[in-house]
């Protein structure tokens, strides 16, 4: 019987839950087969009893972006004793401003600039990627040069009247054959790795999914693959989440690393996923360890 037996879990999500959750029932399958009870629980459920749980683990809570203060609060009331990822790792996380302190630590990340509410924008200096530094689902995001700069500035001034942070980064242009490299990293231990391809538009800001706030190549079927990493893209990942170990004095249970590698195969971080990533689990059900399996055993590890 799994020495975590008789425990109880909560995958917190959001309602109304949209299709990719659906993903986690995988692993929660797994563990209720060992004896752990799993519940879905949405984050603000004012009925929701969290200290009945001994574990809450954070999966798709996609609609915090928009109460982003108060998911954080609810992230606090939680407690790091209970909640995966802990609290002070999920606010550093939801403020893209921790590519600077990545930076500082010196992992590599791409030049970024950032203009706030207001701001005057720099040059763009040829083509660049314009974003909210919080976010996610690729909202309000955009690709632009000196062809369409007055849409790149259109964009600054809408978030600025959003009351947010943009930042610029110039336009990676090996991603557009290479696609990005999704690391994943299952309680400190690499899993597996996912390609994703290109998917913002060549020029001007991402259409949405009617009705969402998500941009629609996101929910393109063959955006994800299951992929093989490199070497150097391993390493730039355990070093990523060994960086946030330290950081937070606790083991990320999860956390996707998201990296675009040079031709040379020097990869550069372009985003650490540690508050509610897609996993993808289902691509990952071929393994000879499912990727399933993996998340299971990293959760049945956090509750003993």
């Amino acid at each position: 019987m799994s020495p975590a037996a008789g425990s109880k879990v909560a995958y917190v999500t959001c309602e109304p839950r949209m299709e990719q959750w659906e993903d986690d029932l995988l692993s929660a399958g797994l563990l209720t087969g060992r004896g752990v009870e799993v519940e879905f629980v949405a984050w603000d459920d004012p009925v929701a009893d969290w200290e009945s749980f001994d574990l809450a683990v954070v999966r798709s809570t996609w609609d915090y972006t928009d109460r982003l203060e108060e998911f954080l609060e609810w992230a606090d009331s939680v407690g790091p004793q209970r909640l995966r990822n802990v609290p002070a790792m999920l606010r550093w996380n939801t403020d893209k401003r921790y590519l600077a302190e990545l930076d500082g630590a010196g992992l590599p990340v791409p030049p970024t600039a950032l203009v706030a509410p207001g701001g005057t924008a720099p040059p763009f200096g040829g083509k660049v990627v314009i974003k909210p530094v919080s976010g996610a689902g690729a909202r309000d995001t955009g690709v632009f040069d000196e062809g369409n700069e007055a849409e790149g500035l259109a964009l600054l001034e809408k978030l600025g009247a959003q009351d947010e942070i943009a930042m610029i980064q110039p336009y990676i242009p090996w991603v557009d054959e290479r696609g990005e490299t999704a690391v994943l990293f299952f309680g400190g231990r690499f899993a597996y790795a996912l390609k994703k391809r290109a998917f913002l538009p060549e020029s001007g800001v991402a259409p949405v999914r009617p009705g969402t706030t998500v941009a629609e190549g996101m929910f393109e079927e063959d955006l994800m693959s299951l992929a093989e990493a490199t070497e150097a893209e391993v390493e730039l990942g355990a070093k990523t989440v060994a960086w946030l170990a330290r950081r937070f004095g606790s083991v990320p249970l999860y956390a996707r690393i998201d990296m675009v590698s040079s031709p040379e195969g020097e990869p550069v971080l372009m985003e650490v996923e540690a508050t509610e990533p897609s996993l993808y689990l289902e691509l990952a059900a071929g393994l000879e360890v499912s990727g399933a399996e993996l998340f299971a055993t990293a959760v049945e590890a956090a509750l003993v």
